[in-house]
């Protein structure tokens, strides 16, 4: 399934928690990608990436504890 994440709205960004985040839950990122992805997603621009059917719904929780807003496309 793949997840646009559109935005953080958190306060004060925790850049550590939603790398790690990036890379527990994606199928297909390393740890310098899921870097160089959290760094474009607080810059404002939207980020695509891919979760395995069966982690979606720890995924989902996990970016809405990060305040992260996110859009299911597919």
């Amino acid at each position: 399934m793949k997840i646009n994440l559109l935005s953080c709205d958190a306060l004060r960004s925790d850049r550590r928690a939603i790398t790690k985040c990036l890379l527990e839950v994606s199928s297909n990122i390393n740890e310098s990608l899921s870097f160089e992805l959290t760094e474009i997603l607080l810059d404002g621009d939207t980020v695509v990436i891919e979760v395995e059917d069966k982690e979606t719904g720890s995924a989902l929780r996990a970016l809405r504890k990060l305040s992260i807003d996110y859009e299911i496309i597919d």
